[in-house]
């Protein structure tokens, strides 16, 4: 019994953990691809998604930082511009925008809204 109640325990707190790491922070604003499509060129355009995915086709202009490779390259990325930043679904863009905003003090960041799988734009490959 006494073991049964600590596995439920930490499994709870393993869940809760794993909810409130995905959770779209306030200041991320995710917005649909028309938005995105009007402004993205008045912003620093990043796709974090790796250079893998990058390569089968990216959104004209955007920069390729992956995920992977964002703490290590956060000076090529000004904090007092807007930052758009999409991936393929939007799940990588939340991790990035909280590395943004606590190690570079970014006040504006965007997301594309379902990521690039969603988007009708021109692309380029």
């Amino acid at each position: 019994m006494n073991n049964t109640l600590l596995i439920f325990i930490l499994t709870l707190l393993l869940v809760i953990i794993l909810v409130l790491r995905m959770k779209k922070p306030k200041y991320l604003k995710s917005i649909d691809q028309e938005e995105f499509r009007n402004n993205y060129r008045k912003a620093q355009l990043i796709d974090v998604r790796e250079e893998k995915e990058f390569k089968t086709g990216y959104i004209l202009g955007a920069r390729n930082i992956p995920l992977s490779q964002l703490r290590q390259r956060l000076t090529e990325i000004r904090p007092d511009k807007p930052i758009y930043l999409y991936c393929q679904n939007g799940s990588r863009c939340i991790s990035a925008a909280k590395v943004l905003r606590k190690k570079r003090g970014a006040e504006e960041i965007v997301s594309l809204k379902g990521g690039f799988r969603k988007w009708s734009g021109k692309i380029k490959k």
